[in-house]
Parts: structure tokens; sequence; C-alpha cells
């Protein structure tokens, strides 16, 4: 009696054929992901320039329908891609992590298929009438990151979709495995050459960013790599969306009820283990409260179970890969050597695996040093003792990066005013890093330019066009 093939098994290829993805904790192979070259490259667009004029003349409503058919099916499919994103990411299944971010699949996929754009009526006056109409733009190239590799690659796939678009996606290297499955569970219900799914190096991906059939390129990664996409792209205009590093600061203003806030501001630090673009990176505090911050950070810290995603009372995980690893080792030793106070972690935790590393806490450190300057993307935040609001905001505003940013008050209003002053593309209140579908999200300065989610993300994978009586 033959055995199904699982989604994770039909785009693993044979071992020999493809590179070796290992798990994140243990770093035993579990697949081999293909690797396809720029001939393979050249043939997906060809496919989906193709297949473009006829999945456009669907229209709103079937392209709508059958994404939320999609939906569905990754929400039947929902265990098998998050233990599999478990394993690739590291993330844990619990908590805000794998399970979780199969569930935003599905929620991102419906809003983009959901959410209406209707013909706007910008001039009407004696007769004379001008609206704006948004149409596909053609193909759009998806280049995904590592950190919530699924998730991402629905922000892009989905609107790109909606709008009468194709699309050509490439994972990140680090994590093939997971967004080449959710491509699969895709393609179930799509027309051939409406997505593919392209799994391969670096050379690919700088590849993608210059190729002439390419109309839009949307990107999530580093600010070095985003500037890369900008020069490859220039000579045929391909319209960009870059959502790049964030170095998010957040303040907490004197009198802030340090209990009702310091589980809001550990998730918002440490959600991902850290290794979210638009996580809390540095933390400037008031004199006043500052010890309190640190220490009921420290025990959160401490108490959090940290291992194997797998394992189901887990809730944080290792570091993706041993680049990162390093980075964020080294940054929390040039803290020590500089006299900052280590309050809990500060350490490799090999006991677990080779790629895990002690949830910390670093106090009594100053900007300048580059665990403030620099994006960690790992589980330490250093807390940073500020007197007057007006250093605060100048030393969070000094980062050439502007993602999100929190403050936090026991009044809102006074959160409010403090966030009007604040320079990045998201500023929360109470909260750090909590995304919604219908609202728009994107960066300033070197945290990339564009916007996705709700009317603003759909309207930037189409092309504005007037039509004028």
């Amino acid at each position: 009696m033959s055995t199904a093939v699982t989604i994770t098994e039909s785009v693993s290829v044979p071992e020999g054929e493809g590179r070796p993805i290992p798990d994140a904790a243990t770093r035993e192979i579990i697949g081999y992901a293909p690797v396809h070259t720029l001939a393979d490259l050249d043939r997906a667009v060809s496919a989906a320039e193709a297949a473009q004029p006829a999945w456009a003349a669907l229209g709103h409503a079937e392209r709508s329908r059958i994404l939320n058919e999609i939906a569905d099916d990754i929400e039947a499919h929902a265990e098998e891609l998050a233990r599999l994103l478990s394993r690739e990411q590291g993330k844990p299944l619990n908590g805000p992590n794998a399970r979780f971010e199969v569930g935003a699949c599905a929620l991102w996929l419906r809003t983009a298929a959901d959410t209406p754009l209707e013909p706007e009526v910008v001039f009407e006056h004696e007769g004379s009438r001008a609206e704006v109409h948004y149409d596909p733009l053609g193909v759009v190239g998806a280049i995904g990151p590592w950190n919530w590799p699924m998730m991402i690659s629905v922000w892009q796939i989905g609107p790109s979709l909606r709008m009468g678009n194709t699309v050509v996606a490439k994972p990140s290297e680090y994590t093939p495995l997971s967004v080449l499955a959710l491509i699969e569970v895709f393609n179930r219900h799509l027309p051939e050459g409406v997505l593919t799914g392209i799994s391969g190096d670096r050379e690919v991906g700088a590849a993608i960013a210059g190729h002439p059939g390419f109309a839009k390129i949307m990107f999530t990664g580093s600010t070095a790599t985003g500037r890369k996409i900008v020069e490859s792209s220039a000579h045929n205009l391909a319209r960009l969306t870059l959502e790049l590093g964030g170095n998010d600061a957040g303040i907490v203003l004197p009198g802030t009820d340090v209990a009702a806030i310091a589980e809001g501001l550990f998730w918002g630090i440490f959600i991902n283990t850290g290794q979210t673009c638009a996580a809390l990176k540095r933390l400037y505090v008031h004199e006043s409260q500052y010890e309190d911050v640190v220490q009921a950070l420290a025990g959160l810290a401490a108490a959090m179970p940290m291992g194997n995603g797998l394992s189901e009372d887990n809730v944080l995980g290792p570091l993706q890969n041993e680049k990162q690893f390093d980075i964020v080792r080294d940054l929390v030793d040039d803290a020590r050597a500089r006299g900052a106070r280590i309050v809990t972690g500060g350490r490799p935790a090999t006991e677990l695996g080779p790629l895990f590393y002690e949830t910390t806490i670093v106090a009594d450190i100053e900007d300048g040093a580059p665990l403030v300057d620099e994006e960690q993307f790992g589980p330490v935040v250093p807390v940073i003792k500020y007197t007057d609001i007006d250093d605060a905001l100048a030393r969070a505003n000094a980062s050439s990066q502007g993602l999100g940013a929190s403050v936090w008050a026991n009044d809102p209003e006074d959160a409010i005013a403090v966030a009007a002053r604040v320079q990045a593309g998201t500023v929360w209140i109470n909260q750090h890093g909590a995304i919604n579908p219908h609202v728009p999200f994107g960066g300033i300065k070197a945290s990339g330019y564009g916007q996705e989610f709700g009317v603003a993300g759909l309207k930037a994978v189409a092309a504005p066009k007037v039509i004028q009586r």
C-alpha cells in the first residue's frame, strides 16, 4: 500500500541533488533544497510573463476567491507547515512563533484577497471627472528573509496575486523548504506559471534585482543588500518595496507602571528570539525607574523556557544560523569588555544546542557601543539610562535606521506627544511590533521605503492609471 507524499517531502529533492538544510536546533539534516540556476530563473520569468494576462483577466472577484481557497488549504495543513518551519527556522511551535506564523499566513492572505480597492474619483467639476484606477504591473520578483520566511513571503505574494500580477519568489538560502512548501500549497490552486519558487544562491537573488522581466521587486532583508538591489534595478526602473533592517528604540517615560508593561516590553524585544526586523533593539529608561525595568526584564528572561522548538514547553529557540550566532556573541562580548553589566545571560547555551544563546539583558551601557548602535538580531537587549526626554529622543533618532519605535507611559496622551517626535515608520504606544494586515507598514531612512498591508500594500503592487473626461 502506498503512502501519500506530504507537502514537506514533496519540496525536498534527493540527497546529492540539492543543498542540505539543517535543523536549526540540532543541526541534523532535515531535507535537501533544490539549487536553481540563472537558466531556471529565466524560465520562471518567461512562464510568469506568459501566464500573467490570463491571470489578470480573471478579475478581482475570481482571484480573491482563489486566494481564500488557498488560505483554507494553508489552515488545513497548518500543523505540518508549522513543524517544518520550527525545524528549519528554529522558532518553537508555541508562543508567538511557528503556529502563530502559519496562522498569520492565512490571515494576511485573506486580507489581501478581501480588501476593496475601488477606482478613486480625484476631481469632479461641471462634467469633468478624473478617476485613478489600479492595473497589474506584470511580473513581481519577491525576495524573502529567513526570520519570518513564510509570513513575509505571503506579505509579498498575496497582494501581488490579488492585483493580477504573477510572481517569482526566492526564499532565503537558510530557510527554503518552508517557503517552497507554502508555494506548493498555493500551486494546488493556481494556473501554471502564476507563482514559481526559485531556490538558489545569492547569485540568483542578485539576478532577480536586475532582470528585465520584473516590473516590481519586493525585498525584506539587510540594508546593505537593499542598496545593492537599488543599484541593480536602476537600468530597467523596476518599482521597489524595500523593508530593510531596523534598530528600533523604545522609550519608557518616567512614572510608568513597570509591572503593567514588563511582559509587553519583553515580547517586543524577544519575539522570535529577537530575530525580527521590527523588534525592540535598544531600550531607553528614565533614571527614576531604570533598575526596576532592568530587573523586571531579567526576571522574565530567566523564566522563559528556551530549547528545541518541537517541544511544546519552549517559547524561545536558537539563532537560525552560525553567522547570526557569531554576531550576537561578539556584540555581547564587546559590551562586557567595555564594562557593561550583564544582568542575566551573556553566554552561549551550548547545553541546548550549537546555536543557542542565553536570553541576555545588558545594563549600564551607552550609545556608541556596537550593541546599542548596531542591529543585534538576537536574544539580547541593551538598556540605556536617560535623565531628560529631549536627550532620549535625540539618541533614539540618531540611528540611520527608522523602521519602528515605541513609547511606554501610563498616560497615552503623554506617549503620543513623544511619539510625534520619533523618527520611524511606525511608533507603537505601550506595545512594540504589533502589526495589523489592514494597517500600512514600512520604514524610513535606511530601513527602506514603500509600504505593505491593506490598501497601501495593494497600491504598491499596482500601476495607477488616470482616466479623465
